[in-house]
């Protein structure tokens, strides 16, 4: 059995793009930036994670660095911040601390009722 590829994350460069992403119908969004080591070490785990349990998530990134506009606009004041966002909400908020295991639990919930919602 060969173990899945991690899917790469989009990197998202200003606040239109990010809105645009935002309002997708799924989306995992990574808060974070190249001069945070905590983000830059959960980042491939993480992709790494999605891509065995959910593989159709996309990804997506954004530097506050180089977008703190976006950054500000969207609460994000301390790194990293990581959210779901579901039919153009935030189904999930994990900022600071919080442990893979956990997030994955929760996004399985989560992803679970969603698609159970979906017209068949």
């Amino acid at each position: 059995m060969r173990a899945a590829s991690a899917p790469s994350w989009q990197a998202v460069a200003d606040g239109a793009a990010l809105q645009q992403v935002l309002h997708k119908p799924l989306a995992l969004v990574l808060w974070g930036g190249a001069h945070c080591g905590v983000c830059q070490a959960i980042k491939p785990r993480l992709a790494q994670q999605v891509a065995a349990h959910f593989p159709q998530l996309p990804l997506y990134s954004v530097d506050c660095a180089q977008a703190p506009a976006a950054c500000a606009q969207h609460g994000v004041f301390s790194l990293p911040v990581l959210r779901l966002m579901v039919d153009g909400r935030v189904a999930l908020d994990y900022a600071r601390v919080f442990g893979l295991q956990q997030v994955l639990s929760d996004m399985q919930r989560v992803l679970q009722q969603w698609a159970d919602a979906q017209p068949r």
